[in-house]
């Protein structure tokens, strides 16, 4: 915070109640009961949202040191703390924000747009921070909480600050542009993300633009028609700075690639010009650039110190990436970010993954962060708060924190030093952050300590896994309980961390198929309860070791369980499986007559919930077939829990059933398909995001001439002259044989590639003639740019099939973006 406040100057600014006395300064604001570093010092807002209530954490963040809490004015309060009552306490954050705001004098950037907002602000603070000590928004923290704690973050000794701003739907920007103040806007690009907030195009953008209504200057590229429009409607021309690469804006821009370096050429209006270099080539890239330099201009940055500064960047995402690592370790990349906010958040991301050997943090110093003697003792806090067992540091500056940490402690120079002086043998199930400023190129350190696993990855964005997850947990009851299906592999995307990142999420069950499913995610750490879909009778001694709840689905079944636990003087947790249509597996009606008594005879199995399957939710057609499924359900339930002295938990209800049969969600649901971003009922396509991204990258390409062919048996053929690239990617990958010869394709670069050719086991061809690529390029196989249903329609199956298909040898990698 800019400035320390006492309760009762909070309670003014936010317009709340104060009930309770706090004696000292409150300089640090939180809404995560894991995140207090100085409890003394910290206000903690309680929030109330999808997956829980704030205020359920104030009896134990009493006993951590917090004595000032803001909460709703229904919440009861305590004795020995500062209570701050208010009508809604996101309100009141955003109020507490803007006020922050309004005590910072130096330049506020705000950001704003569909497409490149977090890279924009990453480069532009790369960029300013060599002269300038920047506070910027910590990762995307672009929403209605995320720009107050973006604000927090803004200390008194930055020289400039760098907000991102979004907004998902119409009458959001209103509160934003209160707290954020922009003095200098930034309009990135448009695209469709939240199209279904909007009743069009044009409306978004007018949302989005009202966060520049106090600015001084804004920044865009006239070249996007829509933005241009609005933007040139609503502001005076003094205001607007504008680029593109026609004649007739502030900044004219052209572009000349050559061998891999591309040369931006400005030309302002009054004819001066600056030429810039990069290796940077794709079109998403060149733009973005091309806003940075030009608010780094407008600023006042030397033309030769931004070249610099260009030198320095690199294509790459800017989020927290998961990767496996040597020895079964697991590797948190952060390598593009040095700020303080930033090792905040990618802390906090490494203290929810699942526990491991020891917790060890590679950092390097913190350049051009301002003020050593203020971070380098808030950086020791934040190491002793997060039980880091080992930091490795780069740098000298850095050195300072080994005296006051309580990790283990070893430094080193330069990033080559350090690489030369790791050995695989030193780390084993370790867990390892590694997070740096730009110049110490970290990136080696997690080529060093990454798995070497096949070259095609899977990328799985944690974030969107939240989104899908709170999506239906808002089609919900407050108090309906959600069981997440991660079999087969969590659907293909990695049962283990998604399993440990929905236990965060607050799911209340998980689902496997089969035991072994189960007894890996015990070993791993997780404590959900856990039900067996289709259990053997071989696993009944790994069910009671790793407390697993076996399914239990036939008459047969159920006396050899009850047998064995009998003979084992062992209780255990059932689920009973009725079958009311799908003939899969199941207790049908005609077996309660056998099965109540045996029911009754076996206590020691306790019957934990009670469930049946629908057949066809995903298709209107068989609306009444499920609810006749739904009624024969209730009826068989009912006749089992007439005969128990508890109540299990009742559910039918799978992802597409949630949608389809809102009122019929009994006591939980079952979470499937939909969490990893397929909607199968049509309804709700655009409000949930794909999870996955299957990329590869182009090994070769060939230039063939007209006839010549592809492949084995020679099933593609040249229609004229052109070029084929060869991919890293085959169906021993999960790559369907059947998307040969021109039904599969993937995107190079946003262009449609389409195979040529047979798939091999190993390898697949595709036709870039009219695409400028080269060996090493991306190809995108599938992801949110490209369809699953739209591939799974090309070759008669649907989304499920090519989900779980994807092999184990394809590297799995989690992110945060």
């Amino acid at each position: 915070m800019v400035q320390a406040l006492t309760a009762l100057q909070i309670a003014h600014i936010v317009e709340g109640k104060l009930q309770g006395d706090h004696p000292g300064l409150i300089s640090r604001v939180s809404i995560d009961s894991r995140q207090i570093l100085q409890p003394e010092a910290t206000i903690f807002v309680a929030l109330r949202g999808a997956k829980a209530d704030g205020a359920t954490f104030i009896p134990q963040l009493l006993k951590e040191g917090i004595a000032c809490f803001l909460i709703h004015e229904d919440q009861p309060i305590v004795d020995g703390a500062a209570f701050i009552k208010v009508p809604d306490t996101k309100i009141a954050l955003q109020k507490l924000a803007a006020f922050q705001r309004k005590q910072f004098e130096k330049p506020v950037i705000g950001i704003t747009g569909s497409n490149g907002k977090t890279i924009v602000k990453e480069w532009l603070g790369q960029l300013l921070s060599q002269q300038y000590s920047v506070a910027k928004s910590p990762k995307s923290y672009n929403s209605q909480v995320g720009v107050p704690l973006s604000v927090f973050e803004i200390q008194s000794y930055h020289q400039v600050a760098i907000l991102e701003v979004g907004v998902s739907k119409k009458g959001e920007m209103a509160a934003l542009e209160t707290i954020a103040k922009p003095n200098l806007g930034i309009f990135t690009n448009i695209g469709s993300a939240h199209d279904s907030g909007f009743s069009s195009t044009l409306e978004k953008i007018e949302e989005k633009a009202q966060l520049f209504r106090n600015s001084d200057l804004i920044i865009y590229c006239k070249d996007l028609k829509e933005v241009a429009q609005v933007l040139e409607r609503q502001f005076p021309d003094e205001k607007l700075i504008s680029w593109s690469d026609q004649a007739g804006a502030d900044f004219t821009r052209s572009i000349k690639t050559q061998n891999g370096v591309s040369k931006i050429f400005l030309m302002k209006s009054d004819l001066s010009t600056y030429t810039f270099q990069t290796g940077l080539s794709d079109n998403a890239s060149l733009e973005n650039l091309t806003n940075t330099i030009i608010a780094s201009l407008t600023l006042g940055v030397d033309a030769h110190k931004i070249q610099e500064g260009i030198s320095n960047l690199r294509q790459v995402d800017m989020r927290l990436t998961l990767k496996p690592g040597i020895n079964e370790s697991l590797l948190i990349d952060d390598t593009y970010n040095n700020d303080l906010a930033g090792l905040r958040v990618a802390l906090d991301f490494m203290r929810q993954q699942r526990p491991k050997n020891r917790k060890i943090l590679i950092l390097s110093d913190f350049k051009q962060q301002g003020q050593p003697k203020k971070i380098y003792p808030e950086v020791s806090r934040l190491i002793n708060s997060h039980e880091i067992d080992l930091v490795i540091a780069v740098g000298e500056e850095i050195q300072a924190i080994e005296e006051i940490i309580d990790a283990d402690f070893s430094t080193f120079k330069s990033t080559s030093e350090l690489n030369q002086s790791l050995k695989a043998e030193d780390f084993a199930s370790d867990l390892i952050l590694i997070t740096g400023a730009r110049e110490y190129g970290f990136e080696k350190v997690v080529n060093h300590l990454q798995q070497r696993i096949h070259g095609t990855t899977l990328e799985i964005n944690l974030n969107a896994l939240t989104h899908n997850f709170n999506f239906y947990k808002r089609k919900l009851k407050t108090d309906t309980k959600v069981m997440v299906m991660v079999k087969a592999f969590a659907y293909g995307g990695g049962a283990t961390e998604i399993a440990n990142h929905i236990q965060q999420m607050g799911a209340d069950y998980l689902a496997v198929a089969y035991t072994d499913e189960g007894v890996a995610l015990r070993k791993q750490g997780i404590r959900l309860p856990i039900m067996v879909l289709n259990p053997m009778a071989e696993s009944f001694q790994l069910c009671k070791t790793f407390d697993l709840e076996p399914v239990v689905f036939s008459l047969e079944f159920f006396e050899q369980l009850a047998q064995w636990t009998s003979s084992e003087s062992h209780s255990m947790k059932i689920h009973l499986d009725l079958d009311t249509g799908m003939h899969r597996l199941g207790f049908e009606k005609v077996h309660l007559l056998d099965l109540i008594p045996l029911i009754k005879r076996n206590p020691q199995l306790e019957i934990a919930s009670i469930y049946t399957h629908l057949v066809g939710a995903d298709e209107e057609i068989h609306s009444s077939f499920s609810i006749q499924q739904l009624a024969l359900f209730s009826e068989m339930s009912q006749a089992i829990l007439q005969n128990l002295s508890y109540k299990p938990i009742l559910h039918a209800l799978n992802s597409a059933g949630i949608v389809a049969f809102p009122e019929h969600q009994l006591d939980m649901v079952r979470l499937g398909i939909g969490l990893y971003g397929v909607e199968v009922t049509g309804k709700y396509t655009s409000e949930l995001q794909s999870i996955s991204t299957l990329k590869t990258t182009i090994s070769q390409i060939k230039s063939l001439e007209e006839g010549e062919t592809v492949g084995y048996s020679r099933k593609g053929v040249m229609a004229k002259p052109g070029k084929i690239g060869t991919l890293a990617i085959g169906y021993a990958d999960g790559y369907d044989r059947r998307f040969s010869n021109g039904k599969g394709f993937v995107l190079i670069h946003g262009q449609k590639a389409p195979v040529i050719g047979n798939v091999c086991m190993d390898m697949v061809m595709v036709d870039i003639s009219d695409i400028d690529a080269k060996p090493g390029d991306e190809a995108i196989i599938y992801g949110p740019e490209i369809s699953l249903k739209e591939l799974a329609d090309q070759i008669g199956t649907i989304p499920y099939e090519l989900l779980t298909n994807i092999s184990t040898r394809v590297k799995r990698v989690y992110y945060l973006d």
